[in-house]
């Protein structure tokens, strides 16, 4: 393994991925309040929320509240879900700068999620594109499962270019490849990684892998080792699809910055800090959390503490 990264760029995307998931709604001062503290750990991207409907996802009713709390933060990338063009007339009334789109490379379970086939959400996507860019708003996209889905098992490429290449075609260039099953395994991480980079040099790639059956952590070195340096994570390992049958949370934050941290990888977020945010995510929802460092603690830790 000497193909490793000296730095990666972590999107921290509890508030969303994580939050959306939990019986417990956590008040908006609060989640401000959580925000705040990831932006003091260093992160330079956060999942802040999304602007689905309320009544499909009532943890994220309070998104538009959020962003006008925290106003415009220089240097770091606050971005929010959205699923059609009334995301994006919410992200410009609340002063959101960043808006991600979402289709599934499974057939069943975008249709599941959203009525259509993943071909009819990517040409609906246009006038999402087009209203975005009249605001000065960024905005990129995300496919789910093209790794594989419980309904389709192994996603063959050919459905995931055509994806990349209908988001291409609207003019989108960033693109998030969404383990959201947690069925990724590393051997078609590296091989799908390496196709898309060298078929698609003009796009840039995000990583997001869920933790469901213990592979987040092989799969993010896999793609590591194919070149990528941009991945998704939530503190505390919160998350999960309500979606996917299943689906465990997304790899846990402090166990990626830990791995980096330990391999001499550049991520500029403290990882002390994020622990602590965990901890009190933690007492916030009242359950554990699926965190390797949050029970074992550093082992650089164990070590001072033994001399």
């Amino acid at each position: 393994m000497n193909n490793l990264p000296s730095s990666i760029t972590l999107c921290e995307v509890g508030l969303r991925d994580g939050l959306q998931n939990e019986k417990t709604l956590l008040p908006t001062q609060e989640k401000v309040s959580l925000l705040r503290g990831l932006i003091d750990a260093g992160f330079k991207v956060i999942e802040v929320g999304s602007f689905m409907h309320p009544k499909a996802v009532p943890q994220m009713a309070d998104t538009d509240e959020v962003y006008k709390a925290i106003g415009d933060v220089p240097g770091v990338e606050l971005r929010a879900l959205i699923p059609n063009l009334r995301g994006v007339q919410r992200a410009v009334d609340c002063g959101c700068k960043k808006v991600k789109l979402n289709v599934s490379a499974s057939r069943q379970h975008n249709l599941k999620n959203l009525n259509m086939t993943p071909e009819e959400s990517v040409a609906g996507f246009a006038g999402c594109v087009q209203a975005a860019k009249e605001n000065g708003i960024a905005i990129s996209g995300s496919i789910s499962m093209p790794f594989a889905s419980p309904w389709e098992g192994r996603t063959p490429v050919e459905d995931v270019d055509s994806i990349i290449q209908a988001y291409l075609d609207v003019g989108i260039t960033e693109i998030s490849l969404s383990d959201a099953s947690g069925m990724a395994i590393p051997n078609q991480v590296y091989q799908l990684c390496t196709h898309v980079r060298e078929k698609y040099p003009e796009a840039t790639w995000w990583l997001h892998f869920h933790n469901t059956r213990g592979l987040a952590m092989a799969n993010i070195l896999a793609a590591m080792e194919a070149g990528m340096t941009q991945f998704d994570s939530s503190f505390g390992g919160l998350g999960g699809c309500p979606f996917v049958p299943g689906a465990a949370g997304n790899i846990s934050t402090e166990d990626v910055l830990n791995l980096c941290d330990e391999s001499n990888i550049e991520t500029g977020v403290d990882i002390v800090k994020v622990m602590e945010l965990s901890k009190r995510l933690r007492s916030l929802l009242d359950h554990d959390l699926d965190s390797y460092i949050l029970r074992a603690g550093r082992a650089k830790d164990l070590i001072l503490s033994n001399h």
